[in-house]
Order: C-alpha cells, then structure tokens, then sequence
C-alpha cells in the first residue's frame, strides 16, 4: 500500500465494492425465474436459454483478461464507470431485445461489464489496505455481496409476476421479465451516482502501467507460468465449481430434480447463500486471530464432510427433496468462503506490480470452467441427485489437490513477498 493512497471508510467502501460485485452473480441468479416466460416468448427450447448463461460467462471471462490490466493503466475509477456504463446498455438492450439472438447479444455485452466490480474491486482493497485489514474487507465484502444470489431469484421470480399495477394499461414491454432488466437498469444507475459521488482513485498516477497488448500478454505468460499462481488459481476455480455446479444448473435442480415450481428457488438459493454468508462472517472475525493455515484447512474439512453427506443424502433420500438435498450444499458454501480470501490475497500478491493483471487471469480461468460447466458439462451432469454430488465433491478434492500443491511449492521456494503477505504465505507454507 503507498502513503499516497486515499483510504476511503472501510465500512463504505466493502458496500459499496459489494453492491458492484453484485452485478455479477444477480445477473446469473435473478433470470432463472424468468426461464419459462421467456421461453414462451421466444418460442426458444432448454439449450437456447441454457445459453443465456453460457454466453454471458463466456463474454464476462474474455474480457476479464483486460479489465485489471486497464485499471493498472487507467485507474480503478475510470474503469468501473466505464463498465457501468457499458453494463447499464447490455440491459436496456436485453429488456428491448426483439428476438432472442438479440438477447444473447446483449446478455453477452451485460457479460463483458458484469465483472469489472469484482476484478477492479479485489485491486482496490488491496491499493487501500494490507495483511488482516485487507483479509477482513475482502470477508465483509463477500459477506455483503453474498446477499445477491439469494435475493435474485425471489426478486426475479417477483418482478416475472408482476403484472403492472398500478398502472392502467402498463405497455407488455415494462411487465413480465422485461421488468427484471428494467429494475436492474435503475440498481445500475444508483450505483453510477454513488461511484461519481464517493469512490475515490485509489491507484496513484505514478504507479501506473501503461497498457500495451504485448507487455500485457507477456505479463499473462508469467502469471501463468508461476507454478505458485497456478495452484492457487486452481485450488480457487474447484472450490468454486464445486459449489458453482448446483448454481448453474438451478432451473433443472429445481425444476425437475426437486420437482418444485418457479416460486421455490429459495429453497436452493437461501441455505447456499447463506452458508457463503455464515463463511464470509467467520473469516472477517477471525481474521487476524486465527492462522490463514487453520482457517483454510477448516473450510477444506468442511467442503469434504459436505461432499460426504451429499452423496449419501443423493443415495438415500430417492427421490431428491428438501430439505436434505439442499443442506449439505449449504456446508460446502461455508467451506468455500472460509477459504477464498485468504487465497485471493495470495494470488493477488503474487504480483504486487501488476495485481490487476492477476486478478483478471484468475478471474478469467474461473470464469472459463464456471461457462462451460454451465453450457455443456451441465446438461451432461445434471440429470440426477446423484450426478450433480459427485461432480461437486469432484471439483471440492480437485482444489483441495490446489491447494496442497501450493504449500508444497512455496515450502520449497521462500522468497518474500510484498508487504505483509509475507504471513500469509508463510501460514499457507508452514507444516500441517
């Protein structure tokens, strides 16, 4: 952290870089509700809505590459303006969107934005704040931003209800699910006035890298080829898909597996929430208190006591029901977000110089798998219970291997690391 940095109230700054971030995961979780109407609307089949998704994570993690490298350039500020912007557009578009070709179009160009406030934000916490400071911000934020994907379903399962009222004769276009992009177009024009009133430039001019295509891709290189990186970019995208896969896949887990209707996504999205939420709490209080080593070897018991009791649940309870189909995800969520901070500082102070660039490649890597987990592992895992537990205990022990890879390497290779992530990674270095 430079002295030259203006450090904004930290209670502020996590509400606000949450309600960014939030932009994300809403956009996945509040049109699931909307799936059949905008069906019917399209006369569109299972795979063409499937895409809704597919396209959104595909056009979020391809421009992921350049979202962190173009903060390093032009400044945190100036970028997520920018990307509200563009995102403010894509849905606008997706509630005017005349055919669904059209929809994929702007669901791809929502994608491309949706990320900046996450990428930029993880570089903004650490332009501000350094070892447990930093680690408690990145838990308030998760704690508040796991808010979303709770909330998007039942808000979007309203909004497709919503027949107008008051209104007299409300035109088709402002009702149904075109109600659903129209409130998420106003969220995204209170946020573009509260960044214009109280987000700061938190990366200073003279620590800026100029953006030049082939400076940043030789910088990718060297992020890719550092082993250390790899593991934990790894241990990050597992962990995530092994929770990631139920959320998906929401519309066949709830519709079909659990046999509920579009009123009952609550039942898979408040206990997973919520256990992201009860995680994210857990860390910001003991953060500081408690080695990053214990804290992450907890959340890694618990993603595997979870896996357990998962796929017996998916063995014994036939057919799948709540809510023992539901509470182990639940636990899992927990392991995940004791983890991630911890892991994201890391992969962040790998490289202090270009920490955007980091954060974009880790963000792209995650974002490839969660699309195609999404648009073709997906209809292949998810015709059952019992499908969906093994891939999710699967990716739960593939970062679990992340992880112990990483403790092995960096066991081998000391070398210190900017700042006091030093601690960190000497708690994730340090003997079992």
């Amino acid at each position: 952290m430079d002295s030259s940095t203006p450090i904004p109230h930290r209670g502020l700054l996590a509400g606000l870089l949450a309600a960014l971030a939030m932009l994300g995961p809403f956009c996945i979780d509040a049109i699931f509700p909307a799936f059949p109407a905008i069906a019917r609307h399209f006369g569109a089949g299972p795979v063409a809505m499937q895409q809704t998704i597919s396209v959104y994570l595909f056009a979020y993690a391809a421009l992921s590459l350049f979202v962190g490298a173009m903060s390093d350039a032009w400044g945190r500020r100036t970028i997520v303006l920018a990307g509200l912007v563009v995102f403010l557009v894509g849905t606008v578009g997706c509630a005017l969107a005349p055919s669904m070709q059209a929809l994929l179009v702007f669901r791809a160009l929502q994608g491309m934005s949706a990320g900046i406030g996450m990428i930029v934000g993880r570089a903004i916490v650490r332009d501000c704040f350094e070892g447990p400071h930093a680690q408690k911000l990145m838990a308030q934020i998760s704690l508040i931003f796991g808010l979303a994907p709770a909330l998007a379903p039942m808000v979007g399962a309203w909004l497709v209800a919503w027949d107008g009222r008051p209104l007299a004769t409300p035109p088709a276009v402002l009702v149904g699910w075109h109600a659903l992009f129209w409130a998420l177009s106003l969220f995204t024009l209170a946020l573009i006035g509260l960044c214009l009133a109280v987000l700061p430039e938190t990366h200073a001019r003279e620590r800026r890298v100029a953006f030049r295509p082939r400076t940043l891709f030789a910088n990718y290189r060297r992020i890719i080829g550092d082993r250390q990186f790899v593991a934990l970019a790894l241990a990050l995208t597992f962990n995530s898909a092994g929770f990631f896969v139920y959320i998906a896949n929401a519309p066949v887990f709830v519709l079909d597996i659990l046999k509920l209707d579009q009123n009952h996504f609550p039942w898979l999205f408040v206990p997973a929430i919520s256990g992201l939420m009860l995680g994210a709490l857990l860390t910001s209080r003991l953060a500081g208190r408690v080695p990053v080593r214990t804290l992450v070897g907890a959340g890694y018991a618990l993603m595997l006591v979870a896996s357990l009791l998962n796929l017996v649940a998916a063995f014994v309870v036939q057919p799948a029901r709540v809510p023992w189909s539901v509470l182990p995800i639940a636990l899992g969520a927990i392991g995940v977000n004791l983890v991630a901070p911890a892991l994201n500082l890391l992969v962040l102070d790998r490289f202090p110089q270009y920490r955007g660039a980091a954060s974009s490649v880790q963000a792209f890597l995650m974002l490839i798998f969660s699309a195609l987990l999404a648009g073709a592992l997906g209809p292949l895992i998810a015709s059952s219970a019992l499908h969906l537990a093994v891939a999710s205990s699967v990716f739960y022990l593939i970062g679990l291997i992340g992880w112990r890879w990483y403790r092995r390497i960096a066991k081998r290779i000391p070398e210190k690391i900017d700042g006091d992530a030093a601690v960190i990674a000497a708690a994730g270095a340090s003997g079992d």
